[in-house]
């Protein structure tokens, strides 16, 4: 498997990947997941495995020091393989070396096998939004920690940066 760049010419799969990957209501429109891609600070990459592709992710850099991953798509039958992973190491890497300081998701509240990856990843559940999709469904916002634990010199936490995260002004 290897994750590359986005290509524009992967728009209409990751669109038809994201339609399989989510009901409506939560995923996204072609126009919506073009969008996203394109914003500012935006990055797309994308894992392929014998030249098909297994997945890809959206994320863009907001400010204060903070990543935010708008999705995580893997094909059905590519879950739990390592793919899901590799393309979280691609974006939270990229993070780092944009200079964030934590990266955040929203996954939905009865997404069990999403929730139990994103905690096995160091993800911590800090908020509940209610009707966050439009099916009503709540989202929990999920937070990691890039920086370094508290050291000798007060450097932040986890529950710093989880503090931080509630009070920054670019919330969801």
């Amino acid at each position: 498997m290897i994750v590359r760049p986005y290509r524009r010419a992967d728009l209409p799969k990751l669109h038809e990947i994201d339609q399989a990957c989510f009901p409506p209501g939560i995923s996204y429109s072609r126009k919506e997941l073009e969008r996203f891609i394109r914003m500012k600070g935006a990055r797309t990459w994308v894992a392929e495995e014998q030249g098909e592709i297994a997945g890809f992710l959206v994320a863009d850099r907001q400010p204060h020091g903070a990543a935010h991953i708008v999705t995580v798509d893997v094909v059905e039958g590519r879950r739990r393989a390592g793919v899901g992973g590799a393309l979280m190491e691609a974006s939270e890497n990229w993070a780092r070396l944009e200079h964030c300081r934590l990266v955040y998701l929203e996954a939905g509240e009865n997404n069990s096998a999403a929730l139990a990856f994103y905690e096995s990843r160091h993800y911590s559940r800090v908020e509940r939004i209610p009707d966050y999709y439009s099916t009503g469904m709540a989202a929990w916002v999920m937070v990691k920690w890039l920086g370094p634990a508290r050291d000798a010199r007060g450097r932040a936490s986890k529950q710093d940066a989880e503090q931080r995260f509630r009070t920054l002004s670019f919330r969801p």
